[in-house]
């Protein structure tokens, strides 16, 4: 099973508008941001427009067009970002119904969803620590 990485990418986005916006630019084409992320521009502007309709990001039409941040990386949280591209939920129950009449069958169910919630509410309370503008400190200090 392979990692999803459309929360990593859309951070790497995110951080890299918020970057580009301090050094003096308004907007970031998403060919700009794509290279960065070393995709292909389509995906970074699917990706954008999710996290816009969240109020993350904008985009900016017509003459001078491109992406800017709704928000100051200060007050966005990897949780932020998760709600909007994370899986949902983490784990699943398989897709068939276990046989009810086994011990294991009718109770597993129950028993892993305890857990999963458990882990589901851990992953959400470490993300909302993290915010995009500690990141980008972190990514700084490693260049």
């Amino acid at each position: 099973m392979s990692a999803n990485s459309r929360m990593t990418i859309a951070a790497h986005a995110l951080i890299w508008i918020g970057l580009y916006q301090r050094r003096g630019n308004e907007v970031a084409t998403s060919e700009q941001i794509a290279t960065s992320v070393n995709t292909n521009p389509v995906a970074i502007r699917r990706l954008l427009a999710q996290l816009q309709q969240a109020g993350l990001c904008q985009s900016r039409r017509g003459a001078g067009a491109g992406w800017m941040l709704s928000r100051d990386l200060a007050s966005i949280t990897l949780l932020d970002v998760y709600d909007v591209v994370g899986p949902s939920p983490l784990f699943a129950m398989h897709p068939a119904t276990p046989d009810p009449e086994c011990v294991v069958g009718s109770g597993i169910q129950p028993a892993m969803r305890t857990v999963y919630d458990g882990v589901e509410g851990a992953v959400r309370s470490e993300l909302a620590k993290v915010t995009l503008e500690a990141l980008l400190r972190d990514v700084l200090a490693a260049h």
